[in-house]
């Protein structure tokens, strides 16, 4: 059996340590100013268990990747699929799609992994507000990322999609850039959710309600 090393997201070691400064600083002001042993301890525990979810939600899981050639897509995200229909497609295909959408709840690894390997076709950041993730305006009102990419057996296109309590993407996407399947491509911090655009032909692998593993679980192959 493999041990499984725990990394935590390189961009993200700044936002843990502000959060420990600041349960830190609540720890403090529990010890001055409750002066209940039976109260105290409780806060001073559930302080300790937000410092420990606070690195467990950052971290990037060492995963095992699925086989496949290039026509293979996996999951770019944790969590349920909440979303599988035909739909058009406004930003850079401008045509009809399958749309496959994966909701992160807060309880979800939120790194993000490259879904196909290829050459990074498009890309654009797009700010916006913080509505429920999981709503389909979202999509186009949230804060997002876009990125397309491309190889020879075709090309995909998906975002990156911020939630009420988001305040940043990270987005490794750089045009032109040569990128590979399982690999990290990026972390959503704080409810999230992933839309993957696919071409009409492609092969869907998963359906509405199943939950995904990203880098594991097949979301669709090209034809």
């Amino acid at each position: 059996m493999r041990l499984r090393r725990i990394i935590i997201d390189k961009d993200s070691k700044g936002t843990i340590i502000g959060l420990w400064l600041f349960l830190a600083v609540l720890a403090a002001l529990a010890c001055l100013f409750i002066g209940c042993l039976w109260i105290r301890i409780p806060v001073l525990l559930l302080l300790l268990a937000l410092a420990f979810f606070v690195f467990w939600f950052h971290r990037v899981p060492d995963r095992d990747i699925t086989e496949g050639d290039g026509r293979l897509v996996t999951s770019v995200a944790d969590g349920k699929v909440v979303i599988v229909e035909r739909v058009y497609e406004k930003e850079y295909f401008k045509s009809d799609c399958i749309q496959v959408s994966v909701y992160m709840d807060f309880w979800d690894v939120h790194t993000n992994f490259w879904p196909m390997s290829g050459r990074i076709s498009y890309y654009k950041y797009h700010p916006g507000r913080y509505l429920l993730a999981f709503l389909p305006k979202a999509s186009e009102k949230n804060e997002h990322s876009s990125t397309a990419i491309a190889n020879q057996h075709g090309e995909i296109f998906f975002k990156q999609i911020a939630g009420t309590f988001a305040r940043r993407i990270v987005c490794y996407s750089k045009e032109g850039n040569q990128v590979e399947r399982g690999k990290q491509c990026g972390i959503i911090k704080f409810g999230s959710r992933i839309d993957i655009f696919l071409p009409l032909d492609a092969e869907i692998l998963v359906s509405e309600g199943e939950f995904t593993k990203a880098c594991i679980t097949p979301i669709a192959r090209l034809k």
